[in-house]
């Protein structure tokens, strides 16, 4: 069966890696298992639902992940974090900014890749640095970020992971952005939007939306301080 010509198509995951990426997976495993989880998930649809997303398929991974929502251009809230993440800003981060973990002078550039993620769609993954000083020695660091469809059929949530490589040392930890990724997800040679894709698909009818997780199940599955915090809103 052949495809019809004018078909946009997925970009499928690549095979073929360079041995700098192989580095990274090593030094960030938590970086790829998240992608993977992702992928998974996404099977052969241009992105996966937030509703899609259950914690027991990240239960390794809830450290470092996160679920945020976009407010308005280049910004995006954090509605559920990790405990790696309030560790870094020494304090909770819940309802705080993504762009709260890279300095001032650099979060236009963020803004900018949080626009691709959620407007091409694509994967971004940033590379970082953080800033040195008394009690805060040299701290890398990875963000994922991998775009997901709200109840609303709108694409205004993101599944992430951030992970560091180093010690923490005296909070709060911000970031400079070394390298920037950008892996659009539709493979498109007749130069179709991806807006113009998702808006000829029916939107489902809106419904509440559900938290990826009650703190009443996460407290079951820790005896510990929990990994993954959440965050309601009034509204």
């Amino acid at each position: 069966m052949t495809s019809k010509p004018n078909a946009p198509r997925l970009a499928p995951p690549t095979n073929v890696v360079s041995i700098f990426d192989h580095r990274a997976e090593l030094r960030f495993p938590a970086i790829a298992q998240t992608e993977a989880y992702w992928e998974a998930l996404r099977g052969t649809r241009l992105m996966p639902d937030r509703a899609d997303v259950n914690p027991r398929g990240i239960e390794n991974l809830l450290e470092y992940a996160f679920i945020g929502e976009r407010i308005a251009p280049g910004l995006v809230r954090l509605r559920l974090a990790g405990m790696h993440m309030s560790d870094l800003m020494g304090m909770e981060v819940r309802g705080m900014p993504l762009s709260s973990f890279i300095v001032p002078h650099e979060r236009q550039q963020m803004a900018e890749a949080i626009d691709q993620m959620f407007d091409s769609p694509a994967c971004v993954t940033l590379t970082l640095r953080a800033e040195t000083g008394v009690g805060r020695d040299s701290l890398d660091a990875k963000i994922i970020l991998l775009p997901l469809k709200s109840d609303f059929g709108d694409v205004s949530r993101v599944l992430g992971a951030f992970v560091t490589n180093g010690k923490i040392g005296r909070a709060p930890r911000r970031f400079n952005i070394l390298e920037t990724d950008v892996r659009p997800l539709l493979k498109d040679p007749t130069g179709s939007t991806a807006d113009a894709i998702l808006s000829s698909r029916p939107a489902p009818q809106p419904t509440e939306d559900t938290p990826v997780i009650s703190a009443d199940e996460f407290q079951s599955k820790s005896s510990k301080k929990p990994n993954l915090q959440v965050l309601t809103f009034d509204s």
